[in-house]
């Protein structure tokens, strides 16, 4: 809500506000089949205090933001858009559909659907309000293995079998300080006994602050030969307002630092060689490189000057939209790793079925893309940013094993 105007949120509670008139026109339809007047006056009584008191809510939030501990407004920003969601959506759904079967039913009038109607058009409301809650309570951390085998002909044979966990996307204001959840996706991590850790960005949501007290856990991380990371749009703290450009800096510095008391190495616009009985494999690494209007801070030219004579070579890339721009045709990198997309934490994913609106966006936005003999995976995330749940889109750990 921070980063909309206050002209914009007006709009927002007037189309909530609507939508709320509408459902409740056409609730009326649902509650006169009730004979008690009581049942019937506090149905309608609660109805309006929460609608009421959801936008007033709203309005007030918005209002007060500037002044707000950082915490305390990241915390009821996302209780308030998960509420909205939960409630705005169900209700549009049913005014949708029963609008749709009153004026079918109008034309081709059949008196026995006068109550069929009503049950219907509540069904359609409630069965997305109860799917957007299992995706709040039950999926938002419910981490799944991805299992992926490429087979690349340049890969050295030393190198035949190499063990990757991919992850992106922590976003760890977002958890809230509950430790114990990513200490389970540390726990499923380390049993998978990866050769190489990779994290492809978004630490953060925007905050240093954030970063208190996941030291402990994120160090559990192990990996045999190492672990290597990469800076999202999130980590520069470019969607937070600043005292001075050195406050920004300061906190940019302060998640650099992290990465040093977690084991991991930053990459920033630089490539590290792996060397295994003469053979080597190069782990490029770029600052966040993404089409307008995030920021293009990566440097690639940069990034594989001191490994050119590397020939297989993997990128870490938050945005997978830098693989068409500047890789693929462009370079020899073998493999791309990216996350950036979430999966807009919504779609669908059944076997060979995938789908989110978040592909209208963006080309490659989840799962393993081929190049002629370039690849690219993009990292659903494993954590979460505004809406607090995923439906259909888990919270993803990638294992990706190498063949010749």
């Amino acid at each position: 809500m921070r980063s909309y105007s206050f002209f914009t949120i007006i709009l927002l509670c007037l189309v909530i506000l609507i939508v709320d008139t509408l459902a409740f026109y056409w609730l009326q339809s649902i509650t006169q089949l009730i004979h008690s007047s009581n049942i019937q006056n506090l149905i309608n009584i609660v109805y309006w205090l929460f609608s009421i008191g959801l936008v007033a809510s709203i309005i007030i939030l918005k209002s007060r933001l500037d002044t707000m501990h950082p915490y305390r407004k990241q915390l009821l920003v996302t209780s308030f858009y998960g509420i909205t969601v939960s409630s705005f959506i169900p209700k549009l759904i049913f005014v949708i559909v029963i609008s749709i079967l009153y004026f079918s039913n109008f034309v081709f009038y059949e008196e026995k659907s006068l109550i069929i109607i009503p049950i219907i058009g509540l069904f359609s409301g409630f069965l997305p309000f109860f799917v957007i809650l299992y995706s709040v309570f039950r999926s938002l951390y419910r981490f799944k293995i991805h299992r992926i085998k490429i087979n690349l002909k340049e890969l050295p044979s030393n190198f035949e079998g190499l063990r990757i966990v991919h992850i992106s996307d922590l976003h760890l204001g977002s958890f809230k300080s509950r430790h114990h959840i990513l200490d389970r996706a540390v726990k499923i991590i380390n049993h998978l006994e990866p050769d190489l850790i990779f994290f492809t960005g978004d630490l953060v949501n925007n905050n240093a602050w954030e970063l208190r007290g996941w030291q402990t856990v994120l160090k559990k991380l192990v990996a045999k030969t190492g672990k290597y990371a990469v800076l999202g749009n999130h980590d520069y703290g470019d969607y937070s307002e600043w005292k001075n450009a050195k406050a920004k800096q300061s906190n940019f510095e302060s998640i650099k630092y992290f990465y040093k008391k977690i084991d991991f190495k930053l990459l920033l616009n630089e490539s590290v060689a792996i060397e295994k009985e003469g053979k080597k494999i190069a782990i490029v690494g770029v600052e966040n490189w993404g089409n307008p209007p995030f920021k293009q801070y990566g440097n690639l030219k940069k990034a594989l000057k001191n490994v050119a004579d590397t020939h297989f070579k993997i990128l870490l890339s938050h945005d997978p939209s830098h693989w068409n721009e500047e890789v693929t045709d462009k370079t020899n990198i073998a493999l791309t790793l990216s996350g950036h997309t979430h999966g807009m934490q919504a779609g669908i994913n059944i076997k060979s079925k995938n789908w989110s609106p978040i592909q209208y966006k963006y080309k490659q936005w989840a799962g393993l893309y081929k190049h002629l003999n370039q690849y690219l995976y993009v990292n659903r995330g494993l954590g979460w940013m505004g809406f607090p749940g995923r439906l259909g889109m888990r919270p993803e750990i990638t294992l990706i094993e190498l063949h010749q």
